[in-house]
């Protein structure tokens, strides 16, 4: 194991580590759909009795440092954390100026027509304050005279080690008696956040799907994590919101090979959410995307739903609009294409699916993949079905239109007629699902219909018709509504 740069540094009189830092466990991530992360790490601790100055180099950008927890893993050493300092500047030549205050060091001086040329001086003042920010002129002592401008460009010494370059924690520990110890370190921050996307093949024809899910994973935080074991957990844990912080599918062949490879990602219900563990350490340097496959199944039974829901209206408006004459007679001619498959064992998934983007292509004639459409999951469970819009048929029409309207306000009934047309350009026949909201009145029954119905809910209903190829289905009914 490479010694970890996540180490306590010595400071003051007291000495928490020899010169060379003692490697450290690897860290360890549950990253959060919403942006945040919980952060654990272990390092080695030998501190003295009394107060002890400890320094630990390795914290995200984002960090959320009220929420760090330091402790011995093993429950054993007791001690108190005094203070606690955060310092997150960004390296620049200003805070190296400042961190130099005091010393000499070389400066590189270019002037027109003459040869370059290194000069000494002496940082009275780097003119920087926190964050490297110009905040007074510099003062830099040249051969015995004051300058307030830098005589040329700075050169600055090596540096001991990396713990400026950093976000740094420093702590004033105060314990009882000497002790070593391995400690253990978590906080919550953000920067680090996970989603999942899902690729879909379908052949041309039939209900046969492919799938395989994908996890991306998007590390802002400002620091990078090597080998870390990283855990997702999926859900909407609610967490109180603060101010931004500064600053292809694979052959049928490779997927019989999965029985005899490990799960690339596990999963187990947590609480009220599921936590997803991937298999192996993932690096996830800072500012970089990276995908890991979580789930893949071949053979899913997907069949593809047509429904035609021809009224245009906003259901939200019933108290308004159910008694005006019109409501509910504006159309439209689009069939919706959707797919549906079942998230079950049986059909080769059954794993709690993380929301997400699903994709989908279908396979061409010539084997080529197509775009198909594409849309949004919510957190489904197992055993669940997911129903997903993929656009509008091109070759399948719909049209609606009220046929008859008759309302008596003194008696409390209306009765509403309504005719929908539907023509399939297809060269096979297929079943579209005719939807209609009865939404005018609680009370309401169908007094004359042309084909058998099914509730939805108790305002809406939903006529299965199957359509020859090159034929017009008319579907009529008759609702009746009392209040």
């Amino acid at each position: 194991m490479k010694p970890s740069r996540r180490f306590l540094a010595p400071l003051a009189t007291v000495v928490l580590l020899p010169a060379t830092p003692l490697a450290a466990a690897e860290p360890s991530l549950t990253i959060y759909n919403q942006n945040f992360a919980v952060v654990r790490d272990t390092v080695p601790m030998d501190i003295k009795a009394g107060i002890t100055e400890a320094r630990y180099s390795g914290m995200t950008a984002q960090a959320e440092t009220d929420s760090l927890i330091l402790r011995d893993s093993a429950g054993k050493v007791k001690f108190q954390i005094l203070e606690q300092a955060y310092r997150n500047d960004p390296v620049s030549s200003g805070l190296m100026l400042q961190l130099n205050e005091g010393k000499t060091i070389d400066f590189y001086v270019r002037e027109p027509n003459k040869p370059d040329r290194t000069v000494r001086g002496k940082i009275i003042r780097s003119g920087y304050g926190p964050g490297g920010r110009p905040a007074t002129q510099p003062i830099i002592e040249v051969d015995g005279n004051l300058r307030f401008s830098l005589p040329g460009e700075p050169i600055f010494p090596a540096l001991g080690d990396d713990t400026i370059l950093n976000p740094t924690l420093s702590w004033t520990i105060n314990a009882p008696e000497a002790s070593k110890f391995t400690a253990e370190i978590g906080y919550v921050t953000g920067g680090l956040s996970w989603k999942s996307d899902y690729n879909i093949v379908a052949a041309d024809k039939g209900d046969s799907i492919d799938i395989v899910g994908w996890v991306t994973f998007n590390n802002q935080s400002g620091t990078s994590f090597k080998q870390a074991k990283v855990k997702l957990m999926a859900g909407d844990v609610n967490k109180v919101q603060t101010s931004a912080p500064p600053n292809a599918m694979m052959a049928r062949g490779m997927m019989a090979m999965e029985a005899d490879m490990a799960a690339p990602v596990t999963e187990k219900a947590f609480d009220e959410f599921h936590l997803y563990t991937i298999g192996r350490p993932v690096t996830l340097r800072d500012q970089e995307t990276k995908q890991v496959e979580f789930v893949r199944g071949s053979g899913v039974k997907a069949p593809k739903i047509f429904v035609y829901d021809g009224a245009t209206m906003n259901y939200g408006q019933w108290n308004y609009y159910r008694g005006e004459g019109e409501y509910g007679v504006q159309t439209n001619k689009k069939v919706w294409v959707l797919r549906e498959f079942k998230n079950s064992k049986d059909n080769n998934l059954g794993m709690a699916l993380p929301k997400g983007r699903l994709r989908f292509y279908s396979r061409d004639d010539d084997g080529s993949l197509q775009f198909t459409g594409e849309n949004n999951i919510d957190h489904t469970a197992k055993d669940e079905t997911i129903r997903v819009y993929l656009g509008n048929s091109f070759d399948l029409v719909g049209e609606r239109r009220r046929t008859a309207y008759k309302a008596d306000s003194s008696n409390h009934w209306l009765d509403e007629t309504f005719e929908i047309k539907l023509r399939n350009h297809k060269k096979e026949a297929v079943e579209v699902r005719v939807v209609e909201h009865l939404s005018r009145f609680d009370n309401w029954e169908l007094k004359q219909k042309s084909d058998e119905f099914r509730s939805l809910d108790s305002h809406t209903i939903e006529f299965p018709v199957t359509i020859k190829p090159d034929e017009e289905k008319i579907v009529t009914y008759q609702v009746h509504y009392t209040w």
